[in-house]
């Protein structure tokens, strides 16, 4: 986990990018960490890519600064800052070996065969390629492929590593398993990790801290646990995971409090006919109108009594299927810990959007 007192790797201030009339990038302050994976979050349209390229370099802002290592780089071009990149489609030359591929950027800048061949190999071995040097791209699983690129990368040593949709095109089994080496690689290397996700699970399964970004504004920066438990508004509740929102008389009879609350559907546990309703636990009442068995968990959209719904997951420890979908239309007690209902603030108004 990031340490608070660590020197800050990147610094952004009053960051801004405007194209005519749209601002995809409005106005973000945000300190970086040395040593941590940040995950920029958010939908489409979010600003999180184009922080990413300009940060880079690849574009200059309107307004604010950009500072690295303490040192201001806002009007630099890519060579010019201690940063290097990893896209999506990884971008790996077809005609070269995976030596090739990932000693290029030292063969350009010069440096001398016998440390380029040592710096490939340590750099292969750091991403778990050690003995692939001869073979080309195609003969890589897009597992591989992605590792080469992000070996291309830390070869060259930068002080902070982006990268952009860096998982995006594998599939989804592949994609988690390399959602957990990638932040063993980063805690192995050491070095600063800025990752452009809009991929909820993948930012709190990787990320020491993740800023929620939408319309070009963050909406919350924290650890993975305070961002999912603690949203900061209903953006936020709503876009990390599923989020039941409790407000107005719904509220106040539910939860006891005028408010907006928010209540995960994991902390909901729907009561055996005939049981006891918990002391101090908040309760409610309502019709199953959905459910939709998922293999470990069943998910039951549960239309209140009081008025609006609760979406509930529940662990399947020996229910089969039949049993589940047996749920649909009938009568069910929910319960759930005061604890659990944490208040919202108002979500800050949006600006115009952009990419």
């Amino acid at each position: 986990m990031s340490d608070p007192s660590k020197q800050i790797a990147v610094r952004l201030r009053g960051l801004t990018k405007r194209y005519g009339q749209v601002t995809a990038v409005d106005g973000i302050d945000l300190d970086i960490r040395e040593g941590e994976l940040l995950t920029l979050l958010g939908p489409s349209g979010s600003g999180k890519t184009t922080t990413l390229r300009m940060v880079a370099g690849f574009e200059l802002p309107t307004e604010g600064t950009i500072h690295l290592g303490g040192a201001d780089v806002t009007g630099r071009p890519p060579f010019e800052r201690d940063v290097n990149t990893v896209f999506q489609d990884y971008a790996l030359f077809p005609h070269m070996s995976v030596a090739g591929n990932v000693g290029y950027g030292l063969r350009v800048r010069k440096v001398p065969k016998a440390e380029r061949r040592q710096r490939v190999e340590a750099a292969l071995a750091q991403v778990r390629l050690e003995g692939f040097g001869d073979r080309r791209p195609a003969e890589l699983s897009g597992g591989q492929r992605q590792r080469v690129a992000l070996a291309r990368a830390l070869v060259n040593r930068p002080r902070v590593l982006l990268l952009d949709e860096p998982l995006g095109a594998l599939d989804r089994q592949l994609r988690q398993q390399m959602q957990v080496e990638l932040k063993a690689i980063q805690d192995e290397v050491g070095i600063t990790f800025v990752v452009v996700t809009h991929d909820q699970e993948e930012a709190l399964t990787m990320s020491d801290r993740i800023a929620v970004l939408r319309d070009g504004r963050i909406q919350q920066v924290g650890a993975p646990a305070e961002v999912y438990e603690q949203p900061a508004n209903p953006f936020v509740a709503g876009f990390i995971g599923t989020s039941n929102v409790l407000a107005g008389p719904v509220a106040a009879e539910l939860v006891g409090e005028e408010g907006t609350f928010t209540v995960r559907p994991e902390k909901i546990h729907v009561l055996e006919p005939g049981a006891e309703t918990p002391a101090g636990h908040c309760q409610a009442t309502g019709t199953v109108r959905d459910v939709a068995y998922a293999g470990p968990v069943t998910r039951l959209t549960v239309r209140l009594d009081a008025g609006g719904e609760l979406v509930v997951l529940q662990q399947n420890l020996a229910t089969t299927s039949a049993e589940v979908a047996a749920l649909a239309g009938g009568k069910v007690r929910l319960v759930w810990r005061p604890e659990h209902n944490f208040r919202l603030s108002p979500a800050p108004v949006p600006a115009s959007s952009g990419g």
